[in-house]
């Protein structure tokens, strides 16, 4: 208890410590537009010139931040921690000014708020005394790697195989200082992609950690018997379950947990894919991606920092603070963004785990050559975007015809703004023939 004390002490001393030493700083930034983004830019000193400048500042300072116009957009700053809303600024050259106390040792974010541009592009990061302090960086992430995929079947007979499911709940990193308590299939979300062919035989043993709080079942859409499985594996803590069945028909379909509230079960991360390849299987590809939409309500609102926590209320009425691709708002952008060159044909196979939201599947930039409509044998040809309901999937294919960053997204726009985006980087040699960008001037 006395060394706790001193501890205590120690702590205290060393922030009056800081607090006394602390000083005025001045951080000039102006905005403005780079490579098709919003942006800051720092003004003098060691950010002169520097896009959404990383801010570091000890803790204690008095910092005074000018905000200058320099596209004649309408733009602001905003804090949220330090409860910092600067006036707008419109004009080219207007300048507004916000003074706070960097009180608070961690990262925080800077941003507009005008609707869209945090979005695009203008934000930085401010470091206040050691940095960041939430300590959610230190929880895993559990975003499932789209290119974990097993590779195509090929020509052969029926064959028996066994699918050993885990179900884990686990503390995991959602966003950038910010983590959840997910219920998952072997610790990713969505699960693992399972791939058989029609006409095999599959036993599912589903073993419920015994860390976990909760029973779990499985429900593949795939299996012809007394709910999808669910009815056979409602199962406890500790225990496991297991039922055999032959997979007699072919497609994509859903796989997700089915203990009441299946729908909280659902949220929570619990879903997949299984594919089963039909007689002949699909026709071969450059690469192949496994993508998932999903959807999570917290009582927290989308941003904040710290431990979420489940909203029931939330979920009933369908109102999802968090939508995603693969688990985590940047698990497509920036822990495993899809990858291709120019002249290469992409599959995805898309699902949306629910348990509420339908999906307008959409890759902004090019165009679905092939859509596998519902995942079933119908083919469309030359689709912008397709509708994918919840605990439903499909299956596009396209060629990349010409390179650069092309995003993807629910065409329900708005979902973006709450995490629902990824990236499929192309690149390769450039066609004019196919695409090109004016200069200035000609």
């Amino acid at each position: 208890m006395k060394g706790l004390r001193n501890l205590l002490l120690a702590t205290i001393s060393l922030t009056l410590l800081a607090l006394a030493n602390a000083a005025t700083v001045t951080v000039d930034l102006t905005t403005g537009f780079d490579n098709g983004r919003f942006v800051f830019v720092g003004v003098g000193g060691d950010i002169d010139g520097v896009v959404n400048p990383d801010l570091h500042f000890d803790l204690g300072d008095t910092v005074i931040m000018n905000l200058i116009n320099g596209d004649a957009l309408e733009h602001d700053l905003v804090i949220d921690e330090f409860g910092v809303q600067s006036d707008k600024v419109v004009a080219p050259g207007a300048v507004t000014t916000v003074t706070f106390r960097a009180d608070e040792a961690g990262k925080f974010a800077y941003y507009c708020s005008i609707p869209g541009h945090r979005l695009v592009g203008m934000e930085g990061q401010i470091y206040i005394g050691n940095g960041d302090t939430s300590g959610a960086e230190e929880y895993p992430s559990l975003a499932k790697d789209p290119a974990d995929i097993p590779g195509p079947i090929g020509d052969r007979g029926p064959e028996h195989h066994t699918i050993d499911l885990t179900t884990v709940e686990m503390e995991g990193r959602l966003d950038d200082g910010s983590s959840y308590t997910f219920w998952t299939f072997n610790e990713t979300i969505p699960g693992p992609f399972i791939r058989v062919k029609q006409g095999d035989t599959v036993t599912v043993n589903l073993h419920n950690d015994a860390s976990s709080k909760n029973a779990h079942s499985v429900d593949f859409h795939a299996v012809t018997g007394p709910g999808g499985g669910a009815a056979v594996t409602q199962t406890l803590p500790g225990h496991t379950e297991t039922f055999t069945f032959t997979a007699l028909q072919p497609g994509l379909f859903v796989y997700h947990c089915a203990t009441p509230s299946v729908a909280h079960h659902i949220t929570q991360g619990m879903y997949g894919l299984i594919l089963v390849e039909p007689e002949g299987g699909f026709p071969e590809v450059d690469r192949e991606y496994y993508v998932m939409h999903g959807e999570l309500y917290t009582v927290e609102r989308y941003g904040s920092k710290g431990e979420l926590t489940f909203d029931n209320t939330k979920m009933l009425d369908e109102q999802a603070e968090y939508l995603f691709f693969n688990g985590a708002p940047d698990a497509l952008t920036e822990q495993f963004p899809l990858e291709a060159e120019v002249g290469e044909t992409v599959r995805i196979f898309f699902g949306v785990g629910g348990p509420n939201y339908t999906s307008s599947f959409h890759v902004i930039g090019e165009i679905f050559d092939r859509v596998y409509v519902e995942a079933g044998e119908m083919v469309n040809t030359n689709v912008q975007t397709t509708m994918v309901p919840a605990g439903g999937a499909t299956m596009v294919e396209f060629k990349v015809d010409y390179p650069g960053s092309y995003t993807l997204v629910d065409h329900s726009l708005s979902r973006l703004e709450r995490g629902l985006v990824g990236v499929l980087n192309v690149s390769g040699e450039a066609d004019d023939t196919i695409f090109y960008h004016h200069p200035k001037g000609e």
